[in-house]
């Protein structure tokens, strides 16, 4: 058949389908009002956004169908912008890929359903042909638009997950800031840590913060990701003792120290955990045999010898103010013990008393700061914690 001859049924059955658009349209929406009860749920505006869809869409069949030789494939992207082009972005966020193929498979069985009362008897057959492949044509379309979509909103969910963690490390975690990261799945459910440490390479952004947040739920807890210069940042949420949470994550950073900062109550306090834990990561490396993850509180010697003023007072007011404001006999003995080069029997010789009277004062002193002296890093920051309470010139008579 010459295309001058197959150009007669296709001008006459795209006149007589062109006239049918509105009716055809009303009885697609009415089929999914009836079929599908998700749609029902909809609202009125989201239910106009699928109409003008699907009348954009019998529209586009109806001129691509009229102007184009038999065989030929409509142009997807021209597909794509002529029939979601009307409908807002916000309407991927609504309904599935799924639910819109369905929406699309419906119309074109009422399109197809309606051939034989519309068109002659003899031009249907070609009509139906041409349907089935603008069909297919629509749903590849469908999916590059949700595609397109998931793309758009991923990189914006970034750009904005990076600017919440952001203002938890600059201590700017103002309302706004939190409503950022409920609209990121932060649910706010518990206490909250920083986990700090290098960038792993050959892992892309997407599929480490996946990953992260994937094994962050698997233990009921928040995740939010970024990578700030050579390092990763993750803020954890529904943390219950930090070690074991910063555990959960520890290998998906580089080589090198992992820090976690210490837990605060939620994440407009995160900002101590954060400054905590940037600190200590600088300060790491002064102890490379530190465990993977490691407390900041752990680095504290570092970190005062890293010139950390937030880690000098910590010490002063957690460790030698505590101990000064205790039996006086405390101070005396830890000092007396270090000067005796960590022996008890030196010890309670200089002291005049007996060595268990040492050992019981040496054990309350870990009992009020949580620092054995007889154990080598405890007796580091203890043996600071004495220099850095004197430098101060704090005592029981100007606390």
């Amino acid at each position: 058949m010459s295309s001058r001859a197959s150009a007669v049924p296709r001008i006459r059955n795209a006149d007589a389908l062109q006239r049918a658009t509105g009716a055809l349209s009303t009885t697609a929406m009415a089929r999914m009002e009836t079929d599908f009860g998700w749609f029902r749920d909809l609202s009125a505006q989201e239910r106009s956004w699928v109409g003008m869809i699907v009348q954009a869409g019998i529209k586009g069949f109806v001129d691509w169908y009229r102007i184009t030789p038999d065989g030929a494939q409509p142009d997807g992207s021209a597909l794509a912008t002529s029939v979601f082009g009307a409908a807002p972005r916000t309407l991927t966020g609504a309904i599935t890929l799924g639910q819109t193929v369905d929406l699309i498979r419906l119309s074109i069985d009422v399109v197809e359903g309606s051939l034989d009362q519309l068109l002659d008897t003899a031009d249907a057959p070609h009509a139906r042909d041409s349907v089935s492949r603008y069909a297919r044509e629509v749903a590849f379309a469908t999916a590059e638009v949700y595609a397109r979509a998931a793309e758009q909103r991923g990189a914006w969910d970034a750009r904005l997950e990076a600017l919440v963690v952001d203002a938890v490390l600059r201590a700017e975690a103002d309302e706004a800031v939190l409503s950022r990261a409920s609209a990121l799945g932060w649910s706010a459910r518990g206490d909250v840590a920083v986990v700090l440490g290098g960038v792993p390479a050959r892992r892309t952004e997407t599929d480490l913060f996946d990953e992260v947040r994937r094994r962050a739920q698997g233990l009921g807890m928040d995740a939010l990701c970024a990578v700030q210069g050579d390092r990763l940042v993750v803020v954890l949420g529904g943390v219950g003792e930090a070690r074991s949470a910063a555990l959960a994550v520890a290998d998906l950073f580089a080589d090198g120290p992992v820090v976690v900062g210490p837990v605060e109550p939620d994440l407009g306090t995160a900002h101590l955990s954060a400054r905590g834990a940037v600190s200590a990561h600088r300060a790491a490396a002064g102890w490379p045999e530190a465990p993977r993850p490691v407390l900041s509180d752990e680095l504290l010697p570092e970190r005062v010898l890293a010139g950390d003023g937030h880690a000098r007072r910590h010490v002063v007011e957690e460790i030698y103010l505590p101990l000064v404001q205790a039996r006086g006999t405390l101070i005396e003995t830890l000092a007396g013990y270090f000067a005796s080069g960590s022996s008890i029997e030196a010890t309670a010789r200089v002291l005049f008393v007996h060595p268990n009277t040492v050992r019981y004062r040496l054990r309350q002193v870990a009992d009020l700061t949580g620092y054995s002296p007889t154990a080598a890093r405890d007796a580091l920051i203890l043996q600071i914690a004495l220099v850095l309470g004197r430098q101060s010139g704090r005592s029981t008579r100007n606390l």
